[in-house]
């Protein structure tokens, strides 16, 4: 991934600073099922999450999981029923990163982080306007999320070098499609720079 979080910049149309006032940032589906994807990640993750920790913005963890073939869904057909099941070892967070016991975490079990998680409304509350976008994988749980909060009308900043996927052309290819259409394109020293820390 390292050439991509050097020439991400050519993909920018738009710039914009996160509001630390008015932002969260999402960490999605960091969890021992993806670990051989999320390891690379996690040294400009945990500096992504120390930086909004700084800069006193939330940090909200999601975690992907089926309790029962009944809610499969369509993954249950796209992926051959191979999927992440609550309470065994893949489906818990990775012991790596610097989670606090007060962080949320919001269980899901399809590719948004806001479809019947409540999360939309939990941001609302908390008076958020912009989401910060980590995690994996980039190109399904993280795109669709970040498609459906720009939709739902938050200001999307989208991590580069905090994301990861299967394979760099798929990563690439969320880049491009954020920045044009759906999001602010971020890395972790971008961040803080943009955040004065």
């Amino acid at each position: 991934m390292a050439s991509i979080t050097s020439s991400y910049k050519k993909y920018q149309i738009r710039n914009r600073n996160p509001n630390p006032e008015t932002s969260v940032l999402l960490i999605i589906d960091m969890q021992n099922y993806f670990s051989t994807i999320a390891n690379p990640i996690i040294p400009p993750l945990t500096s992504t999450i120390q930086t909004c920790r700084r800069a006193s913005i939330p940090v909200i963890f999601t975690r992907h999981c089926h309790k029962s073939p009944a809610d499969y869904a369509m993954l249950g057909e796209w992926w051959n029923n191979d999927l992440i099941i609550d309470g065994t070892p893949e489906s818990e967070l990775m012991p790596d990163l610097p989670r606090r016991a007060e962080d949320p975490v919001v269980e899901k079990n399809t590719y948004s982080a806001f479809r019947g998680t409540g999360l939309e409304e939990r941001l609302k509350e908390m008076g958020v306007e912009e989401v910060i976008v980590t995690g994996v994988m980039t190109n399904l749980c993280c795109e669709t999320t970040a498609r459906e909060a720009f939709v739902r009308g938050f200001r999307v900043f989208f991590s580069t070098d905090a994301t990861a996927t299967s394979t760099e052309e798929l990563h690439e290819a969320t880049l491009k499609n954020m920045a044009y259409g759906f999001a602010y394109l971020v890395d972790c020293k971008s961040l803080e720079r943009a955040l004065c820390l």
